[in-house]
C-alpha cells in the first residue's frame, strides 16, 4: 500500500513540476463563463467595436454555431451594454440558449431584454417565445439544476413564469392567455382557490375581450366546483360556483358551454342539498330541533325547480315529523 501511495505522489509531482500545453484548453472569462478555445484561434472571434462583434454573433447564429454566437453576443452586452447593438445581442443570447434546449435560462435572458431594453424591436416576439417556453413547462417539462441536471416539473415555478409575462405585457397578444395559464398551473397543483382568483383577474382585466372574459369566467366557476368537491359540510364554495356559473350564463347566453353550465348548477344544488341534509340530521341527533328544521327547510328551498333531488322528499318528511314533535312540546326545543 505504501508503494502505491509513493507512486501516486510521484506521478502527481511530475504533473505539477513539468507543465504541458493542453491541445484544447478551457478558458474562463468573467461574465462569460467557461468556453472551449481551439488551438490557434485565441481571440479570433473578438472584435473592438460593438457593431463588428454583433456581426460575429449573428453570423455564427445563422450558421448554427450557437456556442460561438452565444459568447460573441454576450460580449456585446457586457462590453457595450448601452450601445444600439446591445438589444439585438441580448436577443441572440436568449435565442442561442433556447435553440440549445436550455429553456429556463433562455426565459431569463429574454426577461433581461424586456427589462433593460423595453423599446427593443423584438419585444412582442420575445413575449411570445417566453409564453411558448412557459407552456412547455406547463406541459410537464422538467426544470434543471445548473441548466444541465433535470430535477422535476414545478407548477409553482411555471405559474411564476406566466406571471412575469403578464407583468411585462399585460395587454399584449399573449398577456391574456398567460393570465389564464396561471390559473391552469394552479389547478394542476390542486390549489383551486388560487386558480379561481387567477381566472377572476383575467375576467376583470380583459372584460372588453368577450372570448377571453367568457373563458375566464367559465374556468373560474369550474375551479370553484372542484374546490367544493373537496369540502365536507362547507357549501359556501358550491354557492360561489353556482353564482359564477349563473353570471356566465347571463353574460354569455349564446356560448356553447351554457348547457353544460346548467347541468353543473343542477348538480351543485343537489350537492348543497346533501350537505344541508347531513347537517340537519346531525342537529336532529343532538336534539336541536329548531336548528334541524332550519337546515331541512334549506334542503327544500334548494330543491325547488330540481324535481330529481334525492333529498327533497326525505327533508319534507323530517320537517313534518319535527313540526309534530315541536307542537307536542309546545313549540320549544
Amino acid at each position: 500500500m505504501n508503494r502505491r501511495l509513493l507512486c501516486l505522489f510521484l506521478v502527481a509531482g511530475c504533473v505539477v513540476l513539468f507543465p504541458f500545453r493542453a491541445p484544447a484548453p478551457l478558458i474562463y472569462t468573467p461574465g462569460e463563463g467557461w468556453r472551449y478555445e481551439p488551438v490557434g484561434e485565441g481571440g479570433n472571434w473578438q472584435r473592438n467595436r460593438a457593431k463588428d462583434q454583433l456581426i460575429v454573433a449573428q453570423d455564427a447564429f445563422d450558421k448554427k454555431d450557437y456556442s460561438l454566437g452565444l459568447k460573441a453576443a454576450r460580449r456585446v452586452v457586457k462590453v457595450w451594454p448601452l450601445s444600439d447593438y446591445a438589444p439585438q445581442a441580448q436577443y441572440l443570447v436568449g435565442r442561442c440558449y433556447e435553440t440549445k434546449g436550455f429553456d429556463e435560462r433562455a426565459f431569463k435572458e429574454y426577461q433581461k431584454l424586456l427589462e433593460k431594453y423595453p423599446k427593443a424591436a423584438h419585444y412582442d416576439e420575445v413575449l411570445q417565445r417566453q409564453y411558448e417556453i412557459a407552456s412547455r413547462f406547463l406541459a410537464g417539462e422538467w426544470f434543471r439544476l445548473w441548466n444541465y441536471i433535470p430535477l422535476f416539473p414545478s407548477m409553482e415555478r411555471t405559474a411564476g413564469l406566466f406571471e412575469q409575462i403578464v407583468k411585462a405585457g399585460p395587454y399584449s397578444d399573449v398577456g391574456a392567455q398567460a393570465q389564464l395559464k396561471i390559473g391552469e398551473a394552479r389547478e394542476k397543483q390542486s390549489h383551486y382557490a388560487e386558480a379561481a382568483k387567477a381566472y377572476e383577474r383575467a375576467a376583470d382585466r380583459y372584460h372588453d375581450r368577450p372570448q377571453i372574459a367568457a373563458d375566464a369566467l367559465y374556468r373560474q366557476a369550474l375551479a370553484f366546483r372542484k374546490e367544493a368537491a373537496t369540502a365536507e359540510y362547507d357549501q359556501s364554495t358550491a354557492g360561489q360556483a353556482i353564482a359564477t356559473f349563473t353570471d356566465f350564463m347571463t353574460l354569455y347566453p349564446d356560448d356553447p358551454r351554457v348547457p353544460a353550465a346548467r347541468e353543473f348548477v343542477a348538480s351543485l344544488k343537489i350537492e348543497q342539498a346533501r350537505g344541508n341534509f347531513e347537517i340537519a340530521r346531525f342537529y336532529e341527533r343532538k336534539r336541536h330541533w329548531a336548528a334541524a328544521r332550519i337546515y331541512y327547510n334549506e334542503v327544500v328551498n334548494l330543491s325547488l325547480g330540481e324535481p330529481n333531488s334525492p333529498y327533497a322528499k326525505s327533508a319534507r318528511e323530517r320537517l313534518a315529523a319535527l313540526n309534530l314533535l315541536l307542537q307536542a312540546r309546545g313549540g320549544t326545543q
